[in-house]
């Protein structure tokens, strides 16, 4: 039975599993990127290497050799130092049977938009200044073309040359057809939400408005007022609402969808075909799956709670979520076929501004990082290193000033994995600033402060945490990061918590020998620390020694924390506990209260939390997710009850089929919700991103 849902693309339609690569380039390493950038440049200052173009010059350069411009095919004027106005239209003209054209390597800001090159299938722009793409609209045959390197350009500038050039094949060698697949729900969706904004705009137009005006006034209210996507498309979304919204007023208020012009239902019903259909089907029974080799252990008793029921007090209803996105965005080698990648970690992106919320999601697992619109299911960066298994991502906002003496804000991600080294990428131009060579060992787990926005905790398998300061980028793009402290522990470190009360004086973190607590004052002399405290869940027991692999604070004072007991998440106090300290250097833990998990004995299943909803939420072994209301829990007085408090309700796996195969069952490895729970992303390890969307 097919379970109805809505793409979030426009029409309603079964959940897909979408084999992403993305619209921007797959980026390369951070010294690659820094090689391709160059900083901006000043026109004159490239006067004194390359003059205008000559006919003699072209035909040097040109291929096959011939006395006559008209003859060439293909032209190279890479690494010629050319600027836009060396590029004469009159002389270019002459190129009349053009099909490959090389400029990369140059300073070129713009390209003039006449150059009449009617036949050019190729071209090549990388390592330039360019600033904008709408001029490459007159390549109408344009079949492949080569952008990389240009600092300015972002992912909207990738959705706009999609749009632009209806043949176009590759971009940056890449696959397009996925891109144009995106630009083209996009755009649906845009005019859909044009039109009726037009419809209601026109309805309250009084009959004393002159036409005139009152459509100028449309197109204003149109791109003011029309919003479908994350913040980070806006520059595409808002260019493509004042283009429909004008075509709108041209056509007197009907307007054709751009998918049904026939030049360019080829290319969408193509990329359509290119993509590996997931059905979302509701759970008939359990059918085996084979576990991952990297976790073998018994298998789990079989859920107590599904999804559509209420917790065990019957006073808490259950949340409506609906799944919206399966995507396939971490393949290897960008394998349709590629269901075995596990995928580690993701995290939202901090809202731009006091009181959003953010949609953006950044995912990692194998050699890729990817960032995602929940919204919409478009990858709009997906980040390479080939070598690399990535293991954990963290944000960062920083304020930049540029060369001009504008602040700007950036989102910086970091993500780090087996090589020991973190990777900051900054997310909006979609390439790798800077690397940190951190540690000799893998880097399990990584974190910002979140009242220092640019100090970076990593914890490695060298059984290490080092606090580092990655700074403010340069005008060059290029962070300098100097180490501040560094921390001991006695087992490897699997998650870091900053205590949520005072996280610039003490850090937690759970380990494969339990959870210990440093001091991370930075006003003490000492710059290399030993664990301070370590934290006991049940004194005299064997679990006092037992990982603790999920570790996270629910409010200011209560922590959730998971692996120091099986089939359980620990609810404890921290503010209670820290009390009662004294000098103790293991001290026991004050539980508020016990939820009842999965009594797998598979480890490395991560818990979060959504604080401002008071939710926890934890997958398992059987591609479930196990969410938890604790604000009632935490309500109830002493004594403690002697039976695990039961989960609000556990999401079930929704069995998806991928190229005729069922994926009947999964672990989900991570699962995390945005501030506001609007959106829940859960990542498995089966190369599976699911989305879910609260209603």
């Amino acid at each position: 039975m097919i379970l109805p849902v809505t793409s979030g693309l426009g029409a309603a339609s079964p959940p897909v599993l979408r084999h992403s690569q993305t619209p921007a380039a797959d980026s390369g390493d951070a010294g690659s990127a820094r090689h391709q950038r160059r900083q901006p440049s000043h026109r004159g200052s490239c006067l004194f290497g390359m003059g205008p173009l000559s006919a003699r010059l072209l035909m040097q350069r040109g291929r096959p050799k011939s006395d006559r411009l008209g003859k060439i095919r293909i032209l190279d004027l890479s690494g010629l130092k050319l600027i836009s106005e060396h590029l004469d239209p009159k002389l270019m003209c002459r190129l009349t049977q053009l099909q490959e054209l090389d400029l990369s390597n140059n300073q070129l800001e713009t390209l003039p938009d006449n150059l009449g090159l009617s036949h050019l299938r190729i071209l090549r722009c990388g390592n330039n200044q360019l600033r904008d793409v709408t001029a490459l609209c007159q390549f109408l045959q344009l079949e492949e073309l080569s952008l990389e390197g240009n600092p300015f350009l972002t992912v909207n500038d990738n959705l706009k040359v999609s749009f632009l050039l209806p043949k176009l094949r590759k971009v940056n060698g890449k696959d397009a057809s996925l891109t144009c697949s995106q630009v083209e729900n996009l755009n649906r969706e845009l005019t859909d939400r044009v039109t009726a904004h037009w419809e209601k705009f026109m309805a309250a137009v009084g009959p004393e408005e002159k036409a005139e005006k009152a459509q100028a006034d449309f197109v204003k209210s149109a791109v003011r007022d029309v919003r479908y996507g994350p913040e980070s498309l806006s520059e595409f979304t808002q260019w493509r609402v004042q283009m429909i919204s004008e075509e709108l007023v041209a056509s007197g208020g009907t307007l054709v969808h751009d998918a049904d012009n026939p030049e360019r239902r080829p290319k969408a019903a193509a990329a359509h075909r290119s993509r590996a259909r997931l059905v979302a089907l509701k759970r008939p029974e359990d059918v085996p799956l084979n576990l991952s080799p990297n976790k073998r252990a018994c298998a789990s008793l079989s859920a107590q709670v599904e999804g559509s029921l209420v917790g065990s007090d019957g006073g808490q209803p259950a949340l409506k979520l609906e799944p919206l996105h399966f995507l396939q965005c971490h393949s290897k080698n960008n394998s349709p076929d590629d269901l075995k990648t596990q995928l580690w970690a993701c995290a939202f992106e901090p809202a731009w501004e006091e009181g959003a919320t953010s949609q953006t999601v950044a995912t990692c697992g194998g050699e890729a990082v990817c960032v995602i619109d929940c919204q919409t299911g478009i990858v709009l960066h997906k980040y390479k290193a080939p070598g690399e298994e990535f293991f954990s991502v963290a944000w960062t906002a920083l304020m930049v000033v540029t060369q001009t003496g504008h602040k700007k804000r950036w989102s910086v991600l970091a993500a780090a994995g087996l090589r020991g080294q973190v990777r900051l990428l900054h997310v909006r131009a979609g390439f790798c600033c800077g690397v940190i060579r951190a540690h000799k060992k893998a880097i399990a787990t990584l974190c910002f402060s979140p009242t220092h926005e640019t100090h970076l905790f990593t914890a490695s398998y060298d059984k290490r945490i080092i606090l580092w300061d990655i700074g403010v980028p340069n005008h060059d793009y290029e962070f300098q990061a100097s180490q501040l402290l560094t921390l001991d522990t006695t087992s490897i470190p699997l998650r870091l918590c900053p205590v949520a009360s005072c996280p610039d004086a003490y850090l937690m973190a759970g380990c494969e020998g339990g959870c210990c607590c440093w001091d991370v004052r930075l006003d003490q002399p000492q710059k290399k620390r030993v664990c301070e405290v370590e934290f006991v869940f049940s004194e005299g027991s064997e679990a006092s020694v037992r990982r603790v692999d999920g570790l996270a604070f629910v409010n200011d004072d209560v922590v959730a924390s998971k692996g120091n007991g099986l089939g359980t998440i620990c609810l404890w106090s921290w503010r209670q506990t820290w009390v009662g300290r004294g000098c103790q250097s293991t001290v026991a833990v004050v539980v508020l209260a016990r939820l009842q998990w999965s009594r797998t004995e598979l480890a490395y299943f991560s818990l979060s939390t959504c604080p401002d909803e008071g939710i926890v939420l934890c997958g398992d072994e059987e591609g479930s997710v196990w969410i938890y209301d604790v604000r009632t829990v935490l309500k109830q007085p002493p004594p403690l009850p002697d039976a695990p408090q039961a989960p609000t309700q556990i999401l079930k796996w929704p069995q998806p089929w991928a190229h005729s195969q069922m994926v009947t069952k999964t672990m989900v490895n991570m699962v995390v919700a945005n501030p506001t729970f609007t959106y829940l992303t859960a990542l498995t390890d089966s190369n599976i991103v699911a989305i879910w969307k609260r209603q």
